[in-house]
């Protein structure tokens, strides 16, 4: 399988993803490597290509 295929797998993958504590949509931010929950105010790792869904090793966003 190709990178980019690879790529968009794992795209497609986040897209289906929701926050774990309100149930609404993520935003994948790039640069950090998380999922954020603006509605949680949560940004979630994603680690090795896996998204981490733990609250626990959620970061608490800031405003």
């Amino acid at each position: 399988m190709s990178e980019a295929k690879t790529t968009e797998f794992d795209r497609h993958m986040i897209e289906a993803l929701v926050c774990p504590v309100t149930q609404s949509v993520l935003s994948y931010d790039a640069d950090k490597q998380e999922l954020v929950s603006k509605a949680a105010r949560l940004a979630f790792p994603i680690r090795g290509g896996i998204p981490v869904m733990l609250v626990d090793e959620a970061r608490k966003i800031e405003d």
